[in-house]
Formats: C-alpha cells, structure tokens, sequence
C-alpha cells in the first residue's frame, strides 16, 4: 500500500511547532478589555473562546509528530467497504454506510427521478410552499417501519433530537438520560430549561433510583437511550426500561440512529430485536445518513406528538423541508432493506466476527456487542491519533475518538462494521492493528518527551 502522502517538515518547521506547543501550555492569560489603556472598547477575540488553545496545542503535536490531521479528511469517491484518498485506495472503516445502500442502484435512480420530477431543493418550509407529495410517502414508510401512527421528518438528525426534546419538554419538566448519550439530546435537553439529570451507562438501577427520587416532584419526565451506543456498540435492556417508564409514568425516547438496519431479524431497529410492542416507546427517533443512505433525521410515534411537532418545533417549521431527492433516495432505501435482508444479516455477522476477532487477540473493545460499531480502547488521545496515522500508511482508514468526545483516558479508534466487509479485510484489520498496537507501546509517544526534547 502505498502511503498518503505526508507533509515533510524542516529542522526550524518542527522546532517552530514545538515553540507552538510550548506557548500553548504555558500561555498567560492577557489582561480583559477593560483593563487596557484604549480609547476604544475591545471586542473580544476567538481565540479566546473556551477550547481554542486545545485546539493549537493539537495541531502543534500533530505537525511536530509529521502527523496529518486524521479529521475533514477528503474523499474522492463514495466511500464504502473500500474508499480512495488522494488517489490511493484504502479499506475503510469510518463510515456508516451499514448496509451498502448509498451508491446502490435503485437508490440512485430514485434521487435522479426525483431531481427531474421536484428539482434538488423544496425550496420554503413545509409549513408554507415546502411540502411535496415524496415527503408523506417518506413518513408513512417510516412509521410503518416502526409500527406507529405517524412521523415527521427533519432535515438534520442533530437538530431533530435538539428541537424535539426543546419544544415538548418545559421548564417543571425533567429528563434523564443515559450518561454516554448523544450530545444532539444534551443539547436538547438544555434548550428545554427542564432539569437534567443522567444515570450511570446502562444502569438501570441508578435510573430507577433518580426516578424514586424526582419523578413526582415534575409534571413530565422524559427517559432517553439509544438503540446502540455510537461510541461504544453495546445496547440498553428496553424490555426491562419499559417496566420502569411505565411504573413511573414517564415517557420514553429511543434514538435509532445507529440501530436501525443494524438490529433485529429485518433492520426494524432495537425493538425488533427484543420483539416488543413499538406503541411502548413513546418517541422513536433515528437518522437517515447511517443505513438509509441520505440526510436528515425523524421523530415516529402517535399522531398526537406528530402533529404537535410539524405545527411547533421550530427545527422543521422554520427550516427548509428535506430535499426531494434525498427523500425519495432514503424511501427506496427502507424498501430495499425490507427486500433484501440478507444486507442486514451480513452486517450483523459481519459485526460479530470483527468482535470475537478483536477478543481473541487481547484487543481492548470496550462493552461492545458487535453490533457495527466496535471500537478498540487504546487509552490516551495521542495513542489514538498516532496509531491512526500509521493504520493509514498501511492501507486502513479508521479514525480516532479523542478527547472532548470521550473522556481522556477512553480514547479509542472506532470501527464501524458494514455488509460490504469481506472476512479478509475484517482479518487484515486484526493483523495490522496488533502488529501497530504492540509497535507503539514498545515505543510509545509521549507529550513530556515533545517538552523536553
């Protein structure tokens, strides 16, 4: 394989960004605005903003390391099982692509049919001239796929848990959530001014316990979890959490991002994998940019919430509706995997091969299930980003999860496992990480040996 090409840096280019490093950690606040002889107010600076100077410091080691940033990476094609970057052809294993459907034929075709019919955007709000007829047809695929009334259809998943949760709940209100979920329901949960509170990963017994505490004290309360863990593959005991919502009163929210295509015998998501009634959890949501090979996110469940949401969140009646042709595309994408579950079988078994693979070698993989997402916990920020750059000279494009998106001492790379995956290539991924994984602690890189070189 050859490698991606790397930026060579002179003797003066390295001690320059060690000088770089240096200032950033040994910086002096400067004095505020007010406090300096100007005739003029001072705006502040964005460098100042909380996290910039990180931010330097991590490109300084990068540079200094002759390390290329591992993020905003360009492809040159569509990227599946396989991806090419500046021209050289790797096995990728950062996108979630799970099923194989983007670039899938039929996928394809409708997005064209749907660019001739409707144009490329919708062009207003739903609410106002932005409705066309692909955006109900979309719904009422998804709401099937569910077992539910209806749903709506946003055109960013961040921004459907962010405006989801900020319109129904209210300042009285609480949420709890799980503590490694998502930051769009963070977020979310912000907005709202309801009270906030998370329980231990997958705990149920610390939920229930928060439950006993303030659930009486609040007019609503709302439990969110995830259908699977982005960061971590494993998955929540839904049979169990619909007990306690339901001895509680509260209502319960499953985001399916990373689920749906992924669990259950045809894709149906986490609740077709534990074979319950859907109407048991009150809000669905889930993403079309993993399996469903588009762009956006919807919210699924009774008519009541539905129609609630496309008269009030101000996420889907202040913006543009989702494109017609992405539309169009992620509703052949829903009916090819119901046609053809044998993409979502390949992927789950696929997932569980990469799993055992990783175990069997003494590879750290954290609570994974095998369910797509299984990342390999390495430790440090830094670990993760060198061992990254050097799977990239050998032909695998996986990428580092640092620190602010996991705790420091959690790092890890991420691999999401897809039905397009071959034995060899999952095999091959084994081999060149126990092989890089024993290189760097025979070796390892340090921060302090930078500083006092």
């Amino acid at each position: 394989m050859t490698k991606q090409k790397q930026m060579k840096l002179s003797k003066d280019d390295r001690l320059n960004a060690l000088s770089a490093v240096r200032r950033s950690k040994n910086a002096v606040a400067k004095p505020k605005a007010e406090e300096t002889a100007s005739a003029l107010a001072v705006a502040p600076k964005f460098a100042d903003l909380p996290g910039f100077k990180e931010i330097r410091l991590q490109k300084a080691v990068g540079d200094l390391l002759q390390i290329n940033n591992p993020f905003f990476r360009a492809h040159d094609a569509r990227a599946g099982a396989t991806t090419q970057i500046d021209g050289e052809t790797y096995v990728n294993f950062a996108s979630y692509d799970y099923l194989g459907l983007n670039g899938h034929p039929k996928v394809q075709q409708a997005a064209k049919a749907a660019v001739d019919r409707y144009g490329i955007s919708a062009s207003a709000s739903r609410v106002v001239a932005g409705e066309r007829l692909i955006h109900a047809e979309l719904e009422q695929l998804i709401a099937n796929m569910h077992g539910v009334d209806n749903s709506v259809a946003f055109v960013s998943g961040h921004a459907t848990n962010v405006t989801c949760i900020g319109q129904i709940m209210q300042a009285d209100d609480l949420i709890i959530h799980d503590a490694y979920i998502h930051n769009s329901i963070v977020t979310g949960a912000k907005l709202s001014g309801a009270m906030r509170q998370s329980f231990l990963h997958n705990n149920l017994e610390a939920l229930e316990d928060i439950l006993k505490l303030r659930a009486h004290k609040h007019q609503r309360t709302l439990i969110v979890v995830e259908g699977v863990y982005s960061m971590d593959g494993d998955f929540p005991d839904l049979p169990r959490l619909i007990s306690i919502k339901k001895k509680y009163g509260a209502w319960l929210m499953v985001d399916e991002a990373h689920s749906i295509g992924i669990m259950g015998e045809t894709g149906r998501g986490i609740g077709e994998h534990f074979q319950i009634d859907p109407k048991d959890v009150d809000i669905w949501m889930g993403t079309f940019s993993k399996t469903l090979a588009g762009c956006g996110g919807y919210i699924a469940g009774c008519n009541d919430l539905v129609d609630y949401l496309k008269l009030t969140a101000s996420g889907f009646v202040y913006s543009v509706g989702i494109a017609p042709p992405i539309a169009a595309a992620v509703c052949e994408a829903i009916r090819l995997m119901k046609e053809e579950p044998s993409r979502v079988q390949a992927a789950q078994s696929n997932g569980q091969y990469f799993l055992e693979k990783a175990k069997e070698a003494g590879l750290n993989t954290g609570e994974s299930k095998g369910y797509a997402v299984v990342p390999i916990m390495v430790g440090d920020s830094l670990k993760a980003v060198v061992l990254s750059a050097r799977l990239l000279d050998r032909g695998l494009n996986v990428l580092p999860i640092i620190y602010p998106a996991v705790p420091e001492k959690s790092a890890r790379l991420r691999f999401f496992i897809t039905s397009e995956h071959t034995q060899q290539q999952l095999d091959l991924a084994i081999e060149l990480l126990i092989a890089e994984v024993q290189l760097y602690e025979g070796n390892p890189v340090s921060i302090q040996q930078l500083m006092s070189s």
